[in-house]
């Protein structure tokens, strides 16, 4: 499989883990709302990052990466960069406590996450998978 077939196939699985997370939402199953949308975000990153030729690392927060690839991407994008980095290092932030709760203090996840947590979450993971869909559009009409 080669890096934009990777890449596709990220941003679907990105895709599909929002859905999970808007439906998790109506539910009010807030922690798994952040979770999925931690996912979602982590996935979406990583697909970019393949997208300009840079197989990402192995670990969860790639904003990092991003910033030291930055000039692999197209200007728009770049402008985008110390966002998405945010976004990244944000969500990653929650990715334990949302899917396990404070195991230190005995509070479960329902006890950590809100309504406005997961609306938040969502906010952010849409904000960068429509950037990583314009990213994708844009790489895969210059190779055709």
């Amino acid at each position: 499989m080669n890096s934009l077939d990777l890449a596709k196939s990220n941003i679907k699985q990105a895709k599909e883990r929002f859905k999970h997370a808007k439906e998790a939402f109506l539910d009010g199953n807030f922690p798994y709302v952040v979770r999925q949308c931690q996912e979602a975000v982590e996935l979406a990153l990583k697909a970019s990052l393949r997208l300009v030729g840079v197989e990402p690392p192995k670990w969860h927060d790639v904003g990092p990466v991003l910033k030291r690839e930055k000039e692999k991407f197209p200007i728009w994008f770049q402008k985008k960069v110390d966002e998405l980095a945010s976004i990244s290092r944000s969500l990653r932030k929650e990715r334990e406590l949302a899917m396990y709760g404070d195991e230190e203090t005995g509070v479960s996840p329902e006890e950590l996450y809100i309504r406005s947590d997961a609306e938040y979450a969502i906010k952010l993971a849409e904000i960068v998978l429509l950037t990583t869909d314009e990213l994708l559009d844009e790489m895969v009409n210059k190779i055709f």
